[in-house]
């Protein structure tokens, strides 16, 4: 399996596509890019701009270009030397008429063929979470109407524009009274239920007359009730979802249903294309998206490696916290990389300073959350678990409480959901990996049985007895074997696990737990102090080793701020007493903009502390210089606000939003925006942190570039990603202006062509000398001990790299120049290994030739450059 050098990753749709694409390709080669790295390009529902919401596994979007387009772009990139990865969805599908399965599913109920496609449980009918009220308050209203929808020619309960297809054996009791038309009812022959009334409706006058009956039948609640309670389905209020659905959904969205893709029949209709596509060399390479929601992801991952071959490049969207190891039986190259995006901020945010802070915030924390991050983080799943989630853990109390009764241990269903959700808190990743067949490594066996000493504490004696019957379903295989549903209640625990983990943190602790948000990020601890460059060195030498194709992101079109933003707040640990200041300056100073809301002034401080660390991150580079960058900012900021006050789920929420609430909060914002006084002292603050960011952008980029695992750029991200979360980092990308720059010099002004130049400039090296980058990976040690710098060296004394950049440079920065001030690297040298002593290096980015000694100057190793990288000639 030869893996990329680089890939590139690419939203399609919002203007994206493959026309689009193949416009871009001769830039991307001049960057030195490997393989372009697709979105989900399977059609999807209409106006989706992300493409996870899958409705036709095997169609390439229509809108992109379809399949000819897609095969045009393939044949572009391969004869560039180019490759392909796909990001594919083997997880769910969109609950959504427009997708033939779930359309089929909705029309036939259990007769359908794809009923067994979708994780639906048949015991009850299907629930469809899509209304606004109560099924009787709508019916009451008159919004749901009996029509003949006019797409499909199938009976139908109409709620607004959709149309839900009833039931062929329910047509007699809708058609009572209007003569004896033909049917023809045939799920297998018909599974979209299409041509049910073709011969009904073939006769002259027989669609007028139909609709005509359908009316008379709309204005008769009580007959429009009892067909709807006729029908495999039932039409609810969206608000109850939380708390009872018929099927799998992926996180909170019941939008998107989840499918049964551990059978290897669904496996196969759901990966037809996919498969001819990589079979046929348009694709070379898959990203899996959620892994984690998939009933056994290494059987899932054995299948599909199965199928592709070995030469195929996998990687999977896995999050590991800290100190997780990726599992090491998965036939995959590794994971996307959030956990490097993690050990970047190891040594670039400053780990002694961090905690000033956390301390500093936690007095403004809302009422009812000041416990420590631990506490809060407890909460929040424990929050999401009896509120957000509260079906699912109703659902899996269930299957253990059969087994409890099997078994006569005595145990109440209160008690066996009260375990469950103690086990699922305590549980310090997103998932184990359990299976009925395979029983759980020894590592699941440790978290575990940690889980389950951490969920007994402060419990009930009787909750205490439950704790330990779900941990022996967990893990003991003789318990587990002599029980039929525990193999389901295994799958569903862990199922239901990671999304919890995943809400409770990064949708919800996220947005409050604001002390230091350049550690909120996705696969990030903001609990744990960073660890350092030891800490980064460690990392990357375990990656080098197990994981050496593994992609390292440092955006991705899900993390909570861009790149750049990110490591411009970094800095902000290096000063944590200035910044604490002037946010409690600019708190005095914006004081009249706060206004009374249930009895408090809003913004609540957490929430104003939030928005100006956000501000800073995302700030325009020249600052108030930049009015169109500033007016944009605005609105960017208000989007950004309503959304964290909705995930934090204190003063707002997304099922019940107070408007109001968010109005204050928005109107504050606006004011801010509008206050002179306050941008010229944001600005002047904010000034000396821009720079020492930019060094960190800088910094964080060489790393990515030439640290162990496969470099992946996002769309933009090579000229600068100082974006706010999502939607903010999906908008469309400005192709218009890409095009690589010749070296530009190293500053504020030119800073988006120098990191763009950047990465051309080490990807072609990149490209040139795989060998070195195949290579091992040295720490090497600087007699600071790391304090001003980090460095390393890939490769053998044969040919090797030295990569070096600077740490915690604010205020050390020369002025109008992107680079260490000559006291700052005074009397720093890195320690020279003896095998690679007296080789001659050049310096790739200033053309310099150096011999390296025992050691090596800190300011020999960067000249006049920000950073520093060097190769052996």
């Amino acid at each position: 399996m030869k893996p990329p050098h680089s890939t590139y990753r690419l939203q399609f749709r919002n203007g994206m596509d493959f026309g689009s694409a193949r416009r871009l390709l001769p830039y991307l080669e001049r960057l030195g890019i490997g393989h372009l790295y697709a979105s989900p390009l399977m059609t999807a529902v209409a106006g989706s701009t992300h493409g996870y919401d899958v409705t036709h596994a095997n169609e390439i979007d229509p809108a992109l270009g379809g399949l000819d387009g897609l095969r045009a772009l393939a044949e572009d990139l391969h004869g560039r030397g180019m490759g392909l990865v796909l990001d594919i969805v083997p997880n769910h599908m969109a609950a959504s008429l427009e997708n033939p399965w779930w359309r089929s599913v909705v029309v036939w109920g259990a007769e359908s063929p794809f009923s067994g496609h979708f994780d639906i449980d048949w015991s009850q009918r299907l629930t469809l979470p899509f209304l606004g009220r109560d099924f009787a308050e709508e019916v009451a209203e008159g919004t749901i109407r009996l029509s003949l929808d006019p797409v499909h020619d199938a009976l139908a309960l109409c709620y607004h524009e959709t149309c839900y297809p009833l039931h062929p054996g329910t047509y007699r009791q809708v058609l009572a009274g209007h003569g004896d038309l033909p049917l023809k009812a045939d799920p297998e022959g018909d599974p979209e239920g299409r041509a049910i009334l073709s011969q009904a409706l073939a006769a002259p006058g027989a669609r007028a007359a139909l609709e005509k009956h359908l009316t008379a039948i709309s204005a008769d609640p009580e007959r429009i009730a009892a067909i709807h309670a006729a029908q495999p389905w039932q039409l609810t209020d969206w608000k109850t979802a939380s708390r009872h659905l018929s099927y799998r959904r992926f996180f909170e969205i019941a939008g998107l249903a989840g499918l049964s893709v551990e059978d290897p029949h669904v496996f196969d209709d759901s990966h037809r294309l996919v498969l001819d596509l990589v079979r046929e060399g348009t694709v070379d390479g898959l990203r899996i998206d959620h892994v984690d929601g998939l009933a056994d992801p290494r059987a899932y991952l054995e299948r599909l490696r199965a199928a592709v071959g070995p030469d195929v490049y996998i990687v999977v969207e896995k999050i590991l916290e800290k100190e997780e190891p990726f599992p090491p039986n998965w036939p995959v190259e590794g994971a996307t990389g959030y956990e490097f995006i993690a050990s970047l901020a190891d040594t670039l945010a400053d780990e002694r300073e961090g905690g000033r802070l956390a301390a500093a915030f936690r007095p403004l924390k809302a009422a009812g959350h000041r416990g420590t991050y631990a506490d809060e983080r407890n909460a929040s799943k424990r929050q999401m678990l009896l509120e957000n989630f509260e079906g699912e853990v109703r659902r899996i109390a269930s299957l253990a409480k059969d087994m409890a009764d099997r078994t006569d241990a005595g145990l109440s269903r209160a008690a066996l959901a009260g375990a469950i959700c103690g086990m699922i808190v305590a549980l310090p990743v997103y998932r184990t990996y359990t299976t009925a067949t395979s029983g759980a490594d020894e590592h699941d066996r440790e978290l575990l049985a940690a889980a389950r000493r951490q969920a007994r504490a402060d419990m009930p004696p009787d909750v205490c007895e439950a704790v330990d019957f779900i941990w022996e379903l967990l893990v003991d295989d003789r318990t587990c074997s002599a029980l039929p549903g525990c193999p389901e209640f295994r799958i569903r625990f862990q199922q239901l696990s990671g999304p919890i983990m995943a809400k409770a943190l990064e949708d919800t602790l996220f947005y409050r737990e604001n002390a230091f948000i350049a550690l909120n990020e996705v696969g990030g601890d903001p609990g744990r102090p960073t660890g350092g460059p030891a800490a980064f060195h460690a990392a990357m030498q375990a990656r080098a080793r197990s994981l050496p194709d593994g992609m390292s992101a440092t955006a991705t079109h899900d993390t909570k701020r861009g790149e750049d933003a990110r490591a411009r707040l970094y800095t902000l640990s290096e000063a944590p007493d200035a910044w604490i200041a002037a946010t409690q300056r600019w708190t005095t100073l914006n004081a009249p903009f706060r206004r009374n809301h249930e009895g408090r002034a809003v913004p609540d401080p957490d929430v104003e502390w939030l928005v100006y660390q956000s501000l800073a991150g995302a700030w325009p580079t020249d600052g108030r210089a930049d009015g169109a960058a500033m007016e944009t900012l605005g609105e960017r900021m208000q989007a950004y606000v309503e959304k964290a006050l909705r995930e934090a789920k204190i003063g707002s929420n997304w099922s019940l939003p107070d408007l109001d609430y968010e109005g204050k909060v928005a109107g504050f914002v606006d004011h801010l925006f509008a206050h002179e006084a306050f941008l010229d002292d944001f600005s002047e603050t904010l000034s000396p942190f821009i720079e020492a960011g930019l060094m960190n952008s800088l910094a964080q980029t060489l790393i990515k570039l030439t640290a162990p695992g496969i470099p992946d750029i996002y769309q933009g991200s090579e000229r600068g990603d100082f974006s706010l979360v999502d939607p903010d980092n999906r908008r469309p990308l400005d192709t218009a202006s890409l095009d690589v720059p010749q070296k530009p010099p190293a500053s504020r002004t030119h800073f988006p062509h120098y990191k763009q130049w950047l990465v051309a400039t080490v990807l072609a090296a990149r490209n040139r000398h795989t060998d070195v980058f195949n290579g091992p990976y040295l720490p090497l040690d600087a007699s600071d001990r790391g304090r001003q710098a980090l460095a390393f060296l890939r490769g053998t004394p044969d040919a090797f790299a030295i990569t070096a950049v600077p740490r915690l440079t604010l205020g050390k920065i020369e002025p109008d120049a992107l680079r260490l001030a000559e006291a700052a690297t005074r009397n720093i040298a890195l320690a020279v290994p003896p095998r690679f002593r007296g080789r001659s290096m050049h310096s790739l980015l200033d053309g310099r030739t150096l011999t390296l000694g025992d050691t090596l100057p800190l300011s020999s190793a960067f000249g006049t450059e920000p950073i520093a990288f060097l190769l052996t000639t």
